[in-house]
């Protein structure tokens, strides 16, 4: 793993941070040290940023995010984890699909729930939808069976000694969801998911935003009404009333809920769901600070 990627590693930042404190025993210097390394990560810098990847017949992505703690200033988050980004991706290495490869992967591995994705560092926040040039196309280092940073598998490239500029190409499809998180955020009351997907392939992702808050992703079945895959595209927010906006009381596995949602500015619906797998769920690194 190179010297960039440890650097920019999620928890090789805090963990490195944290000892080179303990191993100094000069608190006031791994003091200064820490914030000089905390305001270069606030900064939109190219960074690595492991993904989630779900989906059977579709590849979707979903930024593992984090909150860590504020600035001195406090108007952001110090960390370049502070968005919830969710995309449909395509992979390729010259006329290799490497998307039927990790579907062909997935469907070989059913007991698998969780698949990732590690890239070559770049900047997240190009993928902005709403900026003036979204990022279309970006490499990736490795696509993993099982959580990479806790033991999982490459079956594609390697994400511990990648290849300088990394080892297959990402194809932006589309931006189903994209958000920063901003400090003093309003966090919803009642339990909120994103839902999105495409055909009969449809997820629910935890609305995310403000500390403490959880990372979730299922798949489910909606029963009631139909949506167009444009529909979903775009992500469709979905309010589960008499639900607390907490890990406790979120939807599990084998679950009804009942729901609304809203698509531009029409009046709510009812919504009817059933969640079949819950591949991700961590509330630990979304904690300030994360655990």
């Amino acid at each position: 793993m190179n010297k960039t990627t440890i650097v920019n590693n999620r928890r090789e930042f805090l963990k490195s941070s944290a000892a080179a404190a303990v191993g100094l025993g000069f608190l006031s210097a791994a003091s200064k040290a820490n914030n000089m390394l905390v305001n270069f990560l606030v900064m939109d810098d190219p960074a690595t940023h492991n993904m989630l990847l779900v989906g059977e017949k579709t590849a979707y992505l979903s930024h593992l995010p984090m909150f860590v703690g504020l600035n001195k200033e406090k108007t952001d988050f110090r960390t370049p984890h502070r968005y919830q980004v969710i995309l449909e991706a395509a992979f390729s290495e010259g006329n290799r699909n490497l998307t039927d490869v990790y579907i062909a992967d997935r469907k070989k591995n059913p007991a698998v729930k969780m698949y990732t994705f590690n890239p070559a560092d770049f900047v997240l926040p190009d993928l902005d939808p709403t900026g003036s040039s979204p990022l279309r196309r970006f490499r990736g280092n490795a696509l993993v069976r099982g959580h990479l940073e806790r033991g999982g598998t490459a079956f594609v490239g390697d994400f511990e000694n990648p290849p300088d500029g990394g080892a297959f190409d990402v194809k932006v499809v589309n931006v189903v969801h994209f958000h920063k998180f901003v400090p003093g955020a309003a966090k919803p009351t009642q339990l909120q998911y994103i839902l999105f997907g495409k055909g009969p392939e449809t997820f629910l992702a935890h609305l995310i935003t403000a500390p403490p808050d959880f990372d979730q992703i299922m798949s489910v079945r909606v029963t009631g009404q139909q949506f167009t895959d444009a529909e979903l595209s775009r992500g469709i927010t979905v309010t589960f009333s008499g639900r607390a906006n907490t890990s406790r009381a979120r939807l599990k596995e084998k679950v009804r809920a009942s729901g609304t949602f809203l698509i531009g500015g029409a009046n709510p619906k009812p919504l009817q769901v059933e969640v079949l797998r819950e591949f991700y769920f961590e509330a630990g690194e979304l904690s300030v600070p994360p655990r």
